[in-house]
């Protein structure tokens, strides 16, 4: 299985009237729990909007995003999928319930880090 990661930009749902904002959630909630259902479910959630904090390799933490950012992830998925082509499925039932569009990227994959979680969930 492979991980896609599924994210929409801040500000992506400011077109939705706010009275409308209780049944976008309802739907959202719909696909979390049907992805959960499948068994494709990592991990995922919404963004606070704030300024972001950038931390160096020293240690010295500065103000972010960097000046000339003009986007910021407002919302992710993580869904574990055996293909890219599944993973746009799903991220075409994310975008209906959130009512905006999804970008899709595979993750790298990384098999220390998974040995690593299995040693720990056996624990």
């Amino acid at each position: 299985m492979t991980r896609y990661l599924i994210s929409f930009n801040d500000g992506a749902m400011d077109h939705i009237p706010a009275e409308e904002m209780p049944d976008v959630g309802k739907a959202s909630h719909a696909v979390v729990q049907e992805a959960v259902n499948a068994g494709v479910w990592v991990f995922g959630g919404g963004l606070e909007r704030q300024q972001a904090s950038v931390v160096a390799t020293d240690g010295t933490v500065t103000d972010g995003p960097y000046p000339e950012t003009k986007e910021v992830v407002g919302g992710f998925v993580v869904v574990d999928v055996a293909t890219r082509e599944e993973a746009l499925v799903w991220a075409a039932k994310i975008a209906a319930g959130c009512r905006c569009a999804q970008e899709v990227r595979e993750l790298m994959d990384d098999p220390e880090t998974d040995a690593m979680l299995r040693e720990a969930a056996g624990r």
